[in-house]
C-alpha cells in the first residue's frame, strides 16, 4: 500500500537516519551465488565451489559490521562490498565468454541445458549490474542515507522521482527535494532489468562516465545473451 501524502514527507529512511535494509542485499548477493553454483562445470574456471565461497567469505564480514541496516561504513567495509561485486562480475562474464565459445567453436548439442545456463547467465546480470549501480551511486547505500545532501557525492543516476519537484502534488510529494527520497536496491535492480531487456536506460538515465560504460556493457552482455546464445540454443533444440 503506497504512504499517505503526509507520511512520504515526514517519515523518509532518510529522515529517521535507520539506513536501508541489510537483507534485500544479501539476499540478492545469495541468489547470484546460487546461480552461478548450478552452472555446468564446462563453463566454470574453477572447482565449483571455490568463487563460490569467496564470495560468501566477503559476505560473513559485511553483514557482521550492519547487520540489520547499513548505518556505519568504513574504508575495508567499502573496499569489501566493491570487492564482492567485481568477483560475482568477473565470474559471471568469464562464464558468458565461456558460453560464447562453446557455441561457436565446440559445437555444443546439448540446447536444453545450454538454455538454462543463459538464462542463468542473464539473471546474473542482472543481480550483479543492480548491485554496481547501488553501490556506487552518490557514494552507496550507507551514504545516501546518513550524509546530508550537501555532502553527497555527484550521483551517477538521474531517476524519475529527482525530477517530479513541479509535477501534479500527489506525485509532487515523493519527489526527492520534497520527501528527501533516495533510491533503495530495488530501484538499482529495476534499473538493471530494464537495460538488460531494452538495451538502453529507460526511465533512469545514467549522468557519470562510469555509468554510461557499466551500462553499455550490461546491455552488449544482454544482447549477446539473448540473441546469439539463446538463438543458437533454440535452433539446437530444433
Amino acid at each position: 500500500m503506497a504512504r499517505p501524502r503526509e507520511e512520504a514527507q515526514t517519515r523518509h529512511p532518510r529522515h529517521e537516519r535507520r539506513g536501508e535494509a541489510r537483507l534485500p542485499g544479501v539476499v540478492a548477493t545469495l541468489a547470484a551465488i546460487m546461480l552461478y553454483l548450478g552452472l555446468p562445470q564446462r563453463l566454470l574456471i574453477a572447482p565449483r565451489y571455490v568463487l563460490p565461497a569467496l564470495e560468501f567469505l566477503l559476505l560473513v564480514p559485511l553483514v557482521a559490521i550492519n547487520p540489520k541496516r547499513l548505518t556505519r561504513q568504513t574504508r575495508a567495509f567499502r573496499v569489501l562490498s566493491l570487492t564482492l561485486v567485481a568477483v560475482i562480475a568477473t565470474s559471471n562474464v568469464v562464464a558468458l565468454g565461456i558460453l560464447v565459445h562453446e557455441l561457436v567453436y565446440a559445437g555444443v548439442k546439448d540446447g536444453r541445458s545450454l538454455l538454462v545456463a543463459a538464462l542463468q547467465v542473464w539473471l546474473t546480470n542482472i543481480i550483479v549490474f543492480g548491485l554496481a549501480y547501488w553501490e556506487l551511486d552518490r557514494g552507496g547505500p550507507v551514504t545516501r542515507t546518513q550524509a546530508p545532501r550537501t555532502e553527497l557525492p555527484l550521483a551517477d543516476f538521474r531517476f524519475s522521482q529527482d525530477e517530479n519537484d513541479d509535477s501534479v502534488q500527489e506525485v509532487a510529494d515523493g519527489a526527492s527535494g520534497t520527501s528527501d527520497w533516495v533510491p533503495t536496491l530495488m530501484d538499482y535492480l529495476y534499473v538493471s532489468v530494464t537495460n538488460s531487456t531494452a538495451f538502453s536506460p529507460t526511465d533512469t538515465m545514467p549522468l557519470s562516465t562510469r555509468a554510461k560504460v557499466m551500462m553499455s556493457v550490461q546491455s552488449v552482455s544482454a544482447l549477446v545473451t539473448s540473441l546469439l546464445v539463446i538463438a543458437r540454443a533454440v535452433s539446437i533444440l530444433h
